[in-house]
């Protein structure tokens, strides 16, 4: 394990789970459901077996933590010494069992001017399944036999040593958002809700 397990938060959709880390890592997502392998599993592993990571670049000073209200939507900030950042996270509830399940992130400027970096690393059936990663328009498409993840985010990405990485600056007042969905790969593409509308 890479991190104690009380350094992790809970994402959930009552469908599957998330945990995510005080660093800004997603190390375990269980999706569709809470029984079915993991596509992020360092959790159990290494960063290798995969997980989904968004933090500062340069040394974050103080990280503190909570939920908003009485929902499971994390709320990560980080202070650095050119400004404060939020990192946002959910699992999108749903009662209809045909929305795919949708994993969203957002980063929100809280001071100055933060430099983030964004490590992907997606590996299926518990971090033993590397997929094939292809740009499909407005999203990445990362596809392993039957299971299908799409990344839709407006920053640039870029393909290195078997993961997708971007650097990007967030300035007080903006927000960026990142969304996951997961769906079985024979299906149409559907379009996942806005991740402003999701949180």
């Amino acid at each position: 394990m890479t991190l104690p397990l009380e350094d992790y938060a809970l994402l959930g959709d009552c469908r599957g789970s998330a945990l995510v880390s005080k660093q800004g890592g997603i190390d375990w997502w269980c999706v569709p459901r809470f029984d079915s392998p993991a596509c992020f599993a360092a959790l159990l592993g290494t960063r290798e077996h995969g997980h989904f990571t968004i933090a500062p670049v340069e040394v974050v000073e103080r990280t503190s933590r909570r939920y908003r209200g009485e929902t499971l939507v994390l709320e990560t900030l980080f202070e650095t010494a050119t400004g404060s950042v939020a990192l946002i996270d959910c699992l999108l509830f749903d009662d209809d069992d045909d929305r795919l399940p949708q994993l969203v992130r957002v980063v929100e400027g809280r001071s100055g001017r933060v430099e983030m970096a964004l490590e992907l690393v997606l590996r299926f059936d518990y971090g033993s399944r590397v997929p094939w990663v292809t740009s499909d328009g407005d999203s990445l498409r990362a596809v392993a036999g039957p299971e299908l993840v799409r990344l839709y985010t407006p920053v640039p990405t870029r393909g290195q040593d078997l993961r997708t990485r971007a650097d990007f600056a967030v300035s007080a007042g903006e927000r960026v958002p990142f969304t996951l969905t997961h769906a079985p790969s024979h299906l149409a593409k559907q379009v996942p809700l806005d991740a402003f509308e999701a949180l």
